[in-house]
């Protein structure tokens, strides 16, 4: 039994984790997201009626039985919860602890795939990701996607008759509850743990002589290829840095950020991937700005795929950040395929900064964000403002416009004649 409030640490997970390497378990599913919380389950499920985001048997067990839990609590109720740093690297810690045959899903792909049930299988799902600037009600619709996604899957395994196990996590929390009963210097530290724990490790540098050139950062940074291999590079890039970066440039004008891994995943014996900038400067705004103009991904030192950057730019003096970065369409900064080889390739980048000039005091500096200033809801009050505004202005304009009688009749004295002229 776990107290209130315990967070489950790696070594107590391997253990929670051991009826799965069984004999008589010998399929997991895994459905990886990057942000989730309890209170994701608890809120959503209730504060929106028939719009359950958990219908599917999987989840709605786990539900009910939650919220019952909740409801049942003579006070109120704080559930253990799992280190975000167990599971970040959750997937290479199964792929290491089992001998698992590992397939990648799409969301295409969950109608042709075909399971051997005399191996053990690991099944990995990417799901959508959750961006933390999204409204409750639109984060619901989404979790109602993501829903169906885990139902549909589920469902045909069950009705195949294979066995299996599920988990279903995330790389990080969305929420961050903080008690309010605590005194304000403890508060004021749980803060500061909160912010250093949101970069939990140093960027990845890359030095010129004596000094920096290159910063390098991402919560997450994975790839998948021709949608069956998947290669979660976060670990091995900013953790244990079993990478290669020798082949990386540095110059006033043209920076190239070589990251090589040798054998990343079983399947694929290289990889190389390159981050091409350029410093130049430009009339309009009188002055410098770095701009990422491609990314490149080589396999096996032959098979070269190539990518077109939108957006990625920022005033030389500065580095550049963004929320999400890959080829999704929904992503506020893009990777284009440019080639064939390309297309294979899928690039999901989260929490993205990088910093290829004019590094100063080994730290990135002031950062220049994908979102512009203008958001949407932005645009929208500014152009609701100017109507009323143009109203407001118009009837003013009209009242001034008003004129009054200059004479009046009076009923004692002889009717008022008031010639045409006037």
């Amino acid at each position: 039994t776990l107290h209130e409030g315990h967070v489950v640490s790696a070594q107590e997970l391997t253990v929670l984790l051991q009826p799965v390497f069984t004999e008589n378990s010998r399929n997991l599913i895994l459905f990886l997201q990057d942000m989730l919380s309890i209170d994701d389950f608890t809120y959503l499920s209730e504060s929106y009626g028939k719009k359950n985001p958990f219908q599917n048997q999987v989840n709605k067990l786990s539900i009910n039985l939650l919220q019952e839990i909740l409801q049942s609590s003579p006070s109120s109720l704080v559930l253990p919860a799992v280190d975000c740093e167990a599971t970040r690297y959750l997937l290479s810690f199964l792929q290491e602890l089992g001998d698992w045959k590992l397939t990648n899903i799409t969301n295409l792909s969950v109608s042709q795939l075909e399971v051997n049930a005399s191996e053990p299988n690991l099944l990995v799902v990417q799901l959508q990701p959750l961006l933390s600037q999204l409204t409750e009600f639109v984060k619901l619709y989404m979790f109602l996607f993501i829903d169906k996604i885990i139902g549909r899957l589920t469902m045909d395994l069950q009705e195949r008759g294979i066995h299996f196990s599920v988990i279903y996590t995330a790389m990080r929390p969305s929420r961050i509850s903080r008690r309010t009963d605590v005194a304000w210097e403890f508060r004021r530290q749980l803060m500061a743990t909160e912010e250093e724990d949101s970069l939990s490790y140093p960027p990845l540098n890359v030095t010129s002589g004596n000094d920096i050139c290159i910063l390098f950062y991402a919560s997450n940074f994975s790839l998948k290829a021709n949608n069956s291999f998947f290669v979660d590079l976060t670990n091995a890039t900013f953790v244990t840095q079993n990478v290669d970066i020798s082949s990386s440039e540095c110059s006033d004008i043209n920076t190239t950020l070589s990251l090589k891994y040798t054998k990343p995943v079983n399947g694929i014996s290289s990889l190389e991937i390159r981050f091409l900038m350029t410093n130049k400067f430009y009339g309009g705004s009188a002055r410098n700005w770095s701009t990422l103009d491609s990314v490149e991904i080589v396999q096996d030192g032959e098979k070269l795929a190539t990518f077109n950057v939108s957006v990625i730019s920022a005033p030389a003096e500065y580095s550049f950040h963004c929320q999400l970065v890959g080829t999704s369409n929904l992503y506020p900064a893009r990777l284009i395929p440019s080639n064939n080889e390309a297309k294979n390739w899928d690039v999901f980048i989260s929490r993205l900064q990088i910093q290829g000039f004019n590094v100063e005091n080994n730290q990135f500096s002031y950062a220049s964000d994908c979102t512009g200033f203008f958001t949407p809801g932005i645009w929208m009050g500014l152009v609701t403002s100017i109507v009323l505004l143009w109203i407001l202005a118009y009837g003013i304009h009209m009242i001034m416009q008003l004129t009054t009688n200059s004479r009046f009749d009076d009923p004692k004295d002889p009717a008022l004649s008031v010639p045409q002229t006037e």
